[in-house]
């Protein structure tokens, strides 16, 4: 039987009177030495993800294309399925010892783990040990990253006047972003100076290998840092929480204000990991967009779209947490669909015509793709549909006829069996074309309006997640008591990034490769988001101007 958590020090109806800001210590400062080391682990962390569909041919079994993006994929995922496990740890040190030790705690960590990424031999050199690796370094990120954004937006959010919050914590909010971009910029000076060649063969090592001296610089931003003043009010008061995971857990009356947190950080995720993870798988897969290409697409965007989490925070400071978050949390549901389906005659017009033109379609039985499956004993099913998905061509599926385990069917012509000759000749005579009709970029001048149009589809989705998200580091560091503020904002946060946004790439591949269309994957944010809209309409309460 459950024993009941140990009574805590009674909660007084009020929080200790807010300070603003530690005496000298302007809040520019607060925001930057908090947000700069959370980029910088997020640069750490995305690394990976940003390199997700190259990772796929080093660490995992050659000889199935599709398998192992999705193995590459789940890797990803597995990262973000111990950020609950970290908040857990990290949010009770914050709760219990400090922001400021948590802080540099996560950071060490996440720096350690990410460089020894760098120094991993692959799938070729060591075999089943490679992927064992990789993963157990994912899981350690994970863990430091569950103990990163809590305690960055509730140092934030404790020194900020309550007039303003929403706008200094929506930088926190930009971070991910901001890590995101230096990850790719890093990569692709990389590939520029040593060439994709020796990228493949060994360079793809030193972007992680950086992250040794981004480590020491954000030790030593971390070491400037004041305890925050809220904290250290308790502290001094002697009412800090002697069980910090079960207040926040366990307490009848915190129950609607986590279960609020999780249906509002679930939308906050997946339109985030939507608009500016995912869009880089799709163009990549779907599109046949090369790499660096679609890096420079990417980081176009995002530093364009950026401004606008500062924008929403100022905003809801103004209007409202509330208004400003649905309204986000409506804009991606509705745009996903058609920010995605715009970029098919966009940036393959050739293959969407093609499509229309000599639809394909695959008659044989249902079959699951396994990542660690040896290629050799694939059945021809799995293979003809793993050919057609790293084409970017969208299929249907059908039952097998009559006499057949597998018919491929281009138009009106029809394949028994795979040959991957036969099939990639028929496609040709079809219109299918075999290399993306985005031209490459070299440099920022060979932007043409292709480019400009791909650029603009990703701005439509940016600006939901930027109203969704900018706003939500104020508003779950103000719906929970100080006392506990670390652990039950981070709980909720990054129990959804694991399981809403950091799945979100690889259910929407599998969803591709089961149904055979590229545009299947987004009824899983779409839906997700539709429902968080509703029951946030319900649960949601407004937090601005609470005292904390």
């Amino acid at each position: 039987m459950s024993q009941s958590p140990p009574p805590s020090p009674a909660i007084p109806d009020s929080s200790p009177a807010p300070l603003t800001v530690a005496p000298g210590t302007p809040m520019a400062r607060v925001v930057l030495a908090a947000s700069t080391g959370t980029v910088f682990e997020y640069y750490d962390f995305m690394l990976y993800g940003t390199l997700a569909t190259f990772f796929g041919a080093l660490f995992f079994p050659p000889g199935n294309d599709t398998a192992t993006l999705l193995a590459s994929l789940a890797t990803f995922g597995a990262g973000f399925a111990v950020r609950p496990l970290g908040a857990l740890v990290f949010g009770r040190l914050g709760d219990r010892v400090g922001r400021k030790r948590t802080f540099l705690i996560t950071i060490m960590l996440m720096g350690a783990s990410t460089a020894l990424v760098g120094v991993l031999p692959t799938f070729a050199t060591i075999g089943w040990w490679a992927p064992a690796l990789l993963v157990s370094l994912r899981l350690i990120q994970g863990l430091a990253l569950g103990g990163e954004f809590g305690g960055a937006a509730v140092y934030i959010a404790e020194h900020a006047s309550k007039e303003r919050r929403g706008y200094f914590t929506s930088w926190i909010q930009t971070t991910g972003t901001i890590g995101l971009v230096l990850s790719l910029l890093v990569i692709l000076a990389c590939r520029s100076v040593l060439g994709e060649d020796e990228f493949r063969a060994w360079g793809w090592r030193v972007p992680f290998l950086v992250s040794v001296v981004l480590l020491g610089l954000s030790v030593y931003i971390r070491l400037k840092l004041q305890e925050s003043p809220l904290f250290a009010e308790l502290k001094r008061t002697g009412q800090l929480s002697r069980a910090p995971i079960a207040e926040s857990l366990l307490r009848r009356e915190n129950a609607p204000r986590m279960l609020a947190a999780i249906v509002v950080a679930a939308a906050m995720a997946i339109s985030w990991y939507t608009a500016q993870f995912y869009s880089m798988v799709f163009m990549q897969t779907a599109l046949l967009v090369d790499a660096s290409t679609t890096s420079v697409l990417v980081v176009v965007a995002l530093l364009i779209g950026v401004p606008v989490y500062a924008a929403a925070g100022a905003l809801s400071d103004r209007i409202g947490r509330r208004p400003v978050m649905l309204a986000g949390m409506l804009l991606a549901a509705l745009a996903d669909m058609p920010a995605y389906r715009g970029p098919l005659p966009e940036g393959h017009p050739d293959l969407a015509a093609a499509q229309q033109r000599a639809p394909v379609t695959v008659y044989a039985a249902p079959t699951g793709f396994d990542p660690f499956a040896d290629a050799a004993k694939l059945d021809a099913a799995t293979r003809a549909r793993d050919f057609l998905a790293k084409r970017g061509i969208s299929y249907a599926n059908a039952a097998p006829l009559p006499g057949a385990a597998l018919t491929v069917a281009v138009a009106d012509r029809r394949l028994e069996g795979f040959d991957r000759d036969a099939l990639g000749a028929a496609l040709a005579d079809a219109g299918y074309p075999t290399h993306s009709a985005t031209p490459r970029i070299e440099s920022l001048a060979d932007l043409g309006t292709t480019h400009l149009k791909l650029i603009a589809l990703i701005l439509a989705m940016i600006v939901g997640a930027g109203l969704t998200c900018g706003p939500g580091a104020a508003w779950l560091a103000e719906i929970f008591p100080t006392r506990i503020r670390y652990t039950a904002l981070s709980v909720p946060y990054h129990l959804t990034s694991a399981w809403f946004g950091g799945f979100m790439p690889l259910t929407a591949a599998w969803l591709v490769a089961r149904t055979g269309d590229v545009l299947s994957g987004l009824w899983y944010p779409i839906v997700v988001m539709g429902s968080c809209f509703l029951l946030s309409s319900f649960l949601m309460k407004e937090s601005r101007g609470n005292d904390l």
